[in-house]
C-alpha cells in the first residue's frame, strides 16, 4: 500500500506550499500521523529554518526534528552533484525518507523550487528523486506570466518527463490561472492523458499572489513605525500618492498599498482617515520614501488615532520602490495563519478533494523495484540479525578495503583467514582504517581449532578413502578451513572467490555443508542493478549444461530468493525462440523445464521458451507473446547454459554500466557465496551482506 505523495512542479512560482498545506489538512483527517519532507531545501538564512518546514511543522504541529525533515540544502546538493556523487545524493534522501515512513502514517514529499539557472537538471533531479523513493507524483504549475499555450505545454512537458521514467501521476494541478481559462486549460492539459488522471485547476487569488506587508518590509529592508501587529495582512494594489488628496482619494482600493514621499503629510494622513471612514476602501499598508523623518506633530496625531495601518519607512524614491514592489514574491510562512486557512479553504474549493483522497489511499504502487531501493533494503535487513562472515582471503588487497568499509557500518561481524603480520602489512600499505579489536585475523595452520577442524573432515570423508594425513593438509587450506567454521556454527556464512576459481571455492561445501532437503542442485544468482530496475539472472556461475529438471529447479529457487530479496518474481526461461516457434534440443529442454515449473509452483508467473528481447522489452513481447504476462516484464531471466549466462551477465555489467550484486549460491544448507576473480571492492562488500541476510533464514 503507497504510503506517500511526491509534490512536483514544473517551474518556479508554481504555489507547491498551497497544495503541501492542503493535503497535510486532508491526510489528517484520516491517518494519525502524516510526515513531511523536502529532499532539498533552500540555503538558510542567518540561521533561520527553511520557510517550507516551519510552516508545515508549525501550524500542524508535527511532531519531528527539524534535521529529520531535510536531507541536503542546495549549496550542499550542487557540491555533491559537481563532484560526481549524484549516488551519494540518492541515497542519502532514500534512507532519511524510510526513516519518515516508518515512524509516520503517510508522508508529504515536497519537491525542489525551481531556481533561475538549471531547471532542466532540476526536473531530472525530482524525477530522479520520486523514481528512487517509489511513490506517486502529483504535478502543480503556476499560470502567471505565461500563455495558455506555453502553460498547457508546460504541463504535458512535465508529465512526460515523469512518466517516461515509470513514476506514476496521479493528478496533476494548474494554479494561479484566470478564472475564465479554468475549463479550457483543464481541457487541454488533459487532451491524450488517461482519463484517470485528475486534473484540477485553481484561479488565482491576490489575497495568496500578493505579498504581505511583512514581506515588503523585509525586501525593502524598512522600519516599521507604525502598527507592527498587523504586518501579516494581505495586500491588494500598489497606489503612488503624487497627486492632490482630493483626487488620489478617488484612486483607493479594497487593500491598496500607498506609497508616497515621507514629506507628503496631506496623503499619509488622508489615507489613514480614509481607512477609518466606512465610505472608502480598507488600506492594508504605507510605505514613507525618500528617508525623512515625520514631524512630531504628525507622529503625535497618528499615535492618538483608534486605528491605524503599518506605516514604513524606506530609502530611496517614490517610483523606484514601486518599481520594486513587482518583483517581490509572495510566500507562506508560519506566522501567517490567515494565510495558511486562506491556501487550504482555496485548495478545498478547486481540488476535488474525494477524488484525491481516494487516490492516494487506494494507490497500490508499482512493482518495479529500482537500484538505490533494493540496496538501501540490503542494509536494512542484514541489520535486523547481526551475522558473522568468514573471509578465507586476507591476502586479496580487495577483501580488505571491503572490511575496513563494513566495519565502519558496524552491522556484521567478520573474521579474516591469513597471518596477522602480512594482513598488518597490507592495512598499512593501501592506508585504509582497520579495527584489529573488531576483526579477528586467523592463520589456519597455527589455529586453535585446526586440530578439532581436521578430525571432523577426516569422519566426514574417510568413508570416501580420506586419510588422517590427508585431512590435515586439506584443512590448511583457507577454503576447507573457512567452510568447517560455518559448519560447526563459527561463522553463519562464507565468501571466498576474489583469489580462487569456484571449483575451489564451493567444493569443500558440496562435500560437507551440503544442500538443503529437497534441492538436488546448487546454483547462483545475480542482482543485476540496472539503470531504472533490478533483475535476477540465474544460473550464471555453477551448471554449466543443466538437464530440464535442473533448469527448473534453477528457475524455482531463483523466483524464491527473489520474493526473499523483496522482488515479486515474472520467470522468463530463456531460448533463442519464443513461444512455440522453435524447434531443436536447446529449446525442447527449455520449454521441458518451463512445463516442470508451472506443475510444481502453480503460483509463480513463468514464460518460456523466450528471447531475451521478449522477455524485457514491453514492445517486442506484446508483439511476439500478446498473451503473456510475462512478456515484457520479465525480472528473474533464466539462462538456458553457463556459456550463454556468464556471458550475457558480464556483457550486461561492462556495456551498461550496472551494478552485478553476487553471484548468491542457492540450495545449500548454509551460505557460501563465490566471488569472480574479477570482483571490485563493491562486489565483494555487496556480496557479504547478502550472505549475512541469507544466514538470517538459517
Amino acid at each position: 500500500m503507497n504510503k506517500a505523495i511526491y509534490i512536483a512542479a514544473s517551474g518556479a512560482n508554481s504555489g507547491k506550499s498551497m497544495l503541501s498545506l492542503g493535503l497535510m489538512q486532508l491526510l489528517l483527517r484520516n491517518k494519525p500521523k502524516v510526515g513531511y519532507f523536502r529532499p532539498i531545501i533552500d540555503n538558510p538564512v542567518e540561521g533561520k529554518k527553511d520557510n517550507h518546514v516551519n510552516t508545515i511543522v508549525n501550524f500542524f504541529n508535527l511532531k519531528c526534528d527539524y534535521e529529520d525533515t531535510y536531507a541536503f540544502t542546495r549549496s550542499e546538493l550542487l557540491d555533491l552533484l559537481n563532484d560526481d556523487k549524484e549516488d551519494e545524493v540518492i541515497n542519502s534522501i532514500l534512507s532519511k525518507y524510510k526513516k519518515l515512513e516508518e515512524k509516520n502514517d503517510f508522508v508529504i514529499v515536497e519537491g525542489t523550487d525551481f531556481s533561475d539557472h538549471g531547471a532542466v537538471i532540476e526536473m531530472d533531479l525530482n524525477v530522479l528523486i520520486a523514481k528512487n523513493l517509489g511513490i506517486p507524483v502529483i504535478i502543480v504549475s503556476g499560470g502567471i506570466d505565461r500563455s495558455l499555450e506555453e502553460f498547457i505545454q508546460g504541463f504535458r512537458l512535465t508529465y512526460d518527463s515523469f512518466t517516461n521514467k515509470e513514476v506514476e501521476v496521479i493528478a496533476v494541478i494548474a494554479n494561479k490561472v484566470q478564472e475564465k481559462n479554468v475549463d479550457i486549460i483543464i481541457n487541454g492539459i488533459g487532451e491524450n492523458l488517461p482519463k484517470s488522471l485528475l486534473i484540477n485547476a485553481i484561479p488565482v487569488n491576490s489575497k495568496l499572489n500578493n505579498p504581505t506587508i511583512h514581506e515588503i518590509s523585509q525586501a525593502l529592508e524598512a522600519e516599521v513605525l507604525f502598527g507592527e501587529e498587523f504586518l501579516n495582512s494581505t495586500t491588494g494594489e500598489i497606489k503612488v500618492g503624487a497627486m492632490q488628496l482630493s483626487h488620489f482619494l478617488n484612486h483607493l482600493t479594497d487593500e491598496a498599498v500607498v506609497i508616497t514621499p515621507s514629506d507628503r503629510s496631506d496623503i499619509l494622513l488622508g489615507t489613514l482617515q480614509a481607512n477609518i471612514s466606512s465610505r472608502y476602501p480598507t488600506v492594508s499598508g504605507i510605505i514613507l520614501t525618500g528617508d525623512m523623518d515625520l514631524s512630531p506633530s504628525v507622529i503625535e496625531l497618528i499615535t492618538g488615532l483608534e486605528k491605524i495601518v503599518p506605516i514604513l519607512k524606506v530609502k530611496g524614491g517614490t517610483f523606484g520602490i514601486a518599481s520594486k514592489l513587482g518583483s517581490i514574491r509572495s510566500h507562506i510562512y508560519a506566522e501567517n495563519k490567515n494565510k495558511i486557512k486562506l491556501s487550504i479553504n482555496t485548495f478545498e474549493k478547486y481540488v476535488d478533494i474525494e477524488t484525491l483522497s481516494d487516490k492516494l489511499i487506494t494507490y497500490k504502487g508499482t512493482n518495479v523495484l529500482t537500484p538505490r531501493m533494493f540496496q538501501y533494503n540490503l542494509l536494512k535487513r542484514a541489520k535486523q540479525s547481526r551475522k558473522h562472515i568468514v573471509l578465507p582471503e586476507g591476502g586479496d588487497d580487495r577483501i580488505l578495503t571491503a572490511a575496513s568499509q563494513l566495519q565502519k557500518l558496524d552491522i556484521v561481524d567478520l573474521t579474516i583467514l591469513g597471518k596477522q603480520v602480512n594482513v598488518e602489512a597490507a592495512v598499512k600499505r593501501l592506508n585504509i582504517s582497520f579495527d584489529f579489536e573488531k576483526t579477528k585475523i586467523i592463520n589456519p595452520s597455527t589455529s586453535e581449532y585446526f586440530e578439532e577442524f581436521s578430525e571432523t573432515l577426516y569422519e566426514l570423508r574417510k568413508h570416501k578413502g580420506l586419510s588422517p594425513a590427508m585431512a590435515e593438509d586439506l584443512m590448511a587450506d583457507v577454503s576447507y578451513f573457512g567452510t568447517m567454521m560455518v559448519y560447526k556454527g563459527l561463522a553463519d556464512g562464507m565468501v571466498s572467490g576474489a583469489a580462487h576459481t569456484t571449483q575451489h571455492t564451493i567444493k569443500p561445501s558440496l562435500q560437507f555443508v551440503k544442500t538443503k532437503p529437497g534441492f538436488s542442485v546448487v546454483s547462483s544468482i545475480f542482482f543485476m542493478c540496472l539503470e531504472d530496475r533490478v533483475s535476477v539472472f540465474g544460473d550464471c556461475a555453477i551448471n554449466p549444461n543443466p538437464t530440464s529438471e535442473q533448469l527448473a529447479e534453477i528457475a524455482i529457487s531463483s523466483a524464491d530468493s527473489s520474493i526473499a530479496f523483496g522482488i515479486d518474481p515474472k520467470i522468463a526461461m530463456l531460448s533463442y525462440s519464443s513461444g512455440s516457434s522453435g524447434k531443436g534440443e536447446d529449446v525442447d529442454t527449455v520449454r521441458k523445464a518451463t512445463e516442470i515449473v508451472k506443475q510444481k509452483r502453480p503460483d509463480l508467473k513463468v514464460e518460456g521458451p523466450i528471447q531475451y528481447d521478449a522477455a524485457v522489452d514491453p514492445t517486442v513481447g506484446k508483439k511476439k507473446l500478446p498473451n503473456s504476462e510475462v512478456a515484457g516484464q520479465a525480472n528473474v531471466l533464466i539462462f538456458p547454459d553457463l556459456n550463454t549466462g556468464n556471458n550475457t551477465y558480464k556483457a550486461v555489467q561492462r556495456e551498461t554500466g550496472a551494478l552485478a550484486i553476487g553471484p548468491m549460491l542457492q540450495g545449500l544448507k548454509k551460505p557460501v557465496n563465490d566471488l569472480s576473480r574479477g570482483c571490485t571492492i563493491d562486489d565483494i562488500y555487496n556480496t557479504i551482506i547478502l550472505t549475512a541476510i541469507q544466514a538470517q533464514e538459517n
